[in-house]
């Protein structure tokens, strides 16, 4: 499937600007070939590929609407990596895995403070078209700690740390929920004053198992846990 993203309103498709170059510059397809178009909201256009000069369109056979999302829903806040390269791979993997919302969170430990998130949410789009994904994540602004906490349901929240002195539950031992939010620490971990406020605001904390985890190695652990369970 040659997928691509677009809006989708009622019949009418129009191809993303950017995904125009890609498929007359890059890809140098032809006139009349096979194409789907997304929107990322649960529609699927499919139809023929009509080239006009430098411009890309569809002449439509078929739109889909409300395609079946991915079940449970997966919400990561993780803090940025110094190296952001590692936490760009974080995304990729976790969009695959049908991530369903990451939010950046910025701790007092969070060395690096500047975030490109419109780069983040080019790489979101590109990893749910190349695994066939009809609802894109939604991929939010960076936020502080304390202010992310200001908006969100603490019942199927939680809190990943490597604090062994703290009770932590198995993360095998959660029990199953429509959706779970998941936090994870930058490098260093979240300050004990930090897991205390958490604490403070019921969040619950897990392990993720005896071995100490890099932060995009414990988002992604977490995304595949939860891929794991999907139906």
């Amino acid at each position: 499937m040659k997928l691509f993203y677009g809006e989708i309103t009622g019949n009418k498709v129009i191809i993303n600007d950017e995904e125009q170059q890609h498929i007359v510059k890059v890809l140098r397809m032809k006139d009349g070939e096979n194409i789907h178009v997304t929107d990322g909201k649960g529609s699927l256009a499919s139809g023929k590929l009509v080239i006009e000069g430098k411009k890309a369109g569809i002449e439509v056979s078929e739109i889909k609407s409300d395609l079946p999302d991915f079940n449970p829903k997966l919400h990561i806040a993780i803090a940025p990596t110094k190296n952001i390269d590692r936490i760009e791979f974080f995304v990729e993997k976790a969009v695959e895995m049908g991530i369903s919302e990451i939010s950046i969170i910025i701790t007092e430990k969070t060395e690096r403070k500047n975030i490109n998130i419109d780069k983040i949410r080019k790489q979101s789009i590109a990893a749910s078209k190349q695994s066939l994904r009809f609802h894109f994540p939604v991929i939010n602004d960076a936020v502080k700690l304390s202010d992310f906490l200001g908006n969100i349901d603490p019942k199927n929240t939680f809190v990943a740390h490597c604090h062994e002195n703290l009770e932590r539950i198995d993360l095998n031992k959660i029990p199953s929920s429509d959706s779970h939010t998941f936090l994870i620490g930058p490098e260093g971990d979240f300050s004990e004053k930090e897991i205390g406020y958490l604490s403070e605001h019921n969040i619950k904390a897990v392990s993720l198992g005896s071995q100490r985890l890099r932060t995009e190695t414990a988002g992604l652990f977490v995304a595949a846990w939860n891929y794991n369970t999907m139906i």
